[in-house]
């Protein structure tokens, strides 16, 4: 039984990756830019100059595999468009060997990149599922939120002052950025908020679900931490039947069991799994990306501490300059156009958010971090159209919320040694984040 699932996630490997790992590492050998932005690792760490380098080949450039783009305009156009679509369906002509392998891989976890997950389905499921909870983030939903993270980030920088030794040594993300978003998530959902640690661990291995091209043990891994996710949910569902709360989860159980017709079994469960997952990592790498940014430019804190009006556009800028999604695809649903540079049905256009948020057409000295610029709100660092990130909302809040507590806290601190950025490709973050505290402006527990 064991060897039969192997073989099956070995088949699902060579399907989504195995093959394209292939193609693209061969392309990027030959000096294909958008191939090297999938496959090498320098992409990681540091993508800004190769966006440069795509930039000044074109506002829309052909790969071999892909069209690629960096350009502002583009990338808002792309997403907005009606022309374009996040789903893959199986040609009707489709080769029969293709159908064989895709029957003989079996089921697919129910990851963030697979159907019905929101971020690949389209209207009309999108919307009928989207619509179930857009009220729970919307912006008045949020502001009502915002004493709660308050008061969770206070608590969370108690406990993170009470572990520190007499180095005042600690790690950001660890021992706060994580777990700010993963506790306000976790109460918004009625999931267990001692269970955050473990959500964040599901969390981190699905987020590499996200990425093409992906080695067959971090497939491996991303497979297996999804099927876990999905196991205690499911359990998690049966817990809130028989002790429903006014939780968004329990309200779609109920609505799920009213048979109201409204969802099946895999939307239910693909939904209430990336409303966790997504409910905390664009803010971990937000907070995360937001200290770095910080401490690397100490006049612009300081700006930030003389006035505290520039936080919210500081969020901005920093979802701008270092984004925590860096790029994002959509298909050609039919042969269409786009400023000007005409696209097959079947294509696929890469949009490179985080290129995009440095245009200089739209942003003018696009490298330079400005916690007061002007127009720092037009970065597409949530996508754009019917995708928009849902959570953008919540991501915001808590992100001015968790920055502004952490460095009111600790106005002296400090980087201390160099950070460990996690490996995915589509997301930018930090595993590590080291600093020391300095001292500590408000007392503990005031």
């Amino acid at each position: 039984m064991a060897a039969s699932r192997g073989v099956r996630r070995w088949i699902r490997w060579l399907l989504r990756h195995g093959a394209v790992r292939r193609e693209v590492s061969r392309q990027a050998d030959k000096g294909d830019l958008g191939a090297r932005m999938i496959i090498n690792p320098d992409a990681v760490r540091d993508p800004y100059p190769a966006y440069e380098q795509i930039r000044a080949q074109g506002r829309m450039v052909r790969s071999a595999l892909t069209w690629t783009t960096v350009d502002h305009e583009i990338t808002t156009e792309v997403l907005r468009s009606p022309d374009f679509c996040v789903g893959l369906r199986m040609p009707e002509n489709a080769p029969g060997l293709l159908r064989a392998l895709l029957a003989a891989g079996g089921t697919w976890p129910l990851g963030p990149a697979e159907p019905p997950s929101l971020l690949s389905i389209d209207p009309p499921d999108h919307n009928r599922i989207r619509k179930l909870v857009a009220r729970s983030f919307s912006a008045k939903a949020i502001t009502g939120l915002r004493g709660r993270t308050e008061q969770v980030a206070a608590q969370l920088l108690d406990e993170m002052e009470a572990r520190t030794g007499a180095d005042r040594r600690a790690d950001v993300i660890a021992d706060y950025a994580a777990l700010l978003p993963a506790t306000v998530i976790a109460e918004m959902l009625g999931a267990p908020v001692e269970m955050r640690e473990k959500f964040l661990e599901w969390g981190e291995g699905g987020a590499y679900s996200l990425d093409m091209g992906l080695d067959y043990a971090t497939f491996r891994r991303s497979e297996r931490d999804i099927d876990a996710l999905t196991t205690w949910m499911t359990g998690h569902f049966e817990r809130l039947r028989r002790e429903p709360n006014d939780s968004i989860l329990s309200s779609l159980v109920a609505a799920y069991d009213a048979e109201e017709g409204r969802l099946t079994q895999d939307e239910l469960l693909s939904l209430a799994m990336l409303l966790l997952a997504a409910g905390f990592e664009t803010t971990v790498n937000l907070i995360g990306n937001g200290t770095r940014l910080l401490l690397a430019h100490p006049g612009e804190l300081a700006r930030l501490q003389a006035d505290r009006a520039l936080w919210p556009n500081a969020v901005d800028e920093i979802l701008r300059v270092d984004s925590p999604v860096q790029r994002t695809g959509r298909v050609a649903a039919r042969d269409t156009e786009v400023c000007g540079f005409p696209v097959r049905r079947g294509a696929l256009v890469l949009t490179h958010l985080g290129g995009a948020n440095r245009d200089p057409a739209v942003f003018p000295d696009p490298a330079r971090f400005d916690v007061g610029r002007a127009g720092a709100d037009r970065h597409v660092a949530f996508s754009q159209g019917i995708h928009y990130c849902l959570g953008a909302a919540l991501a915001k809040m808590e992100g001015e919320v968790g920055l502004r507590a952490l460095f009111d806290r600790y106005p002296g601190l400090r980087a201390d040694g160099p950070p460990e950025l996690r490996g995915t490709r589509v997301l930018r973050g930090y595993r590590t984040l080291p600093v020391r505290l300095g001292e500590a402006r408000v007392p503990v527990g005031a």
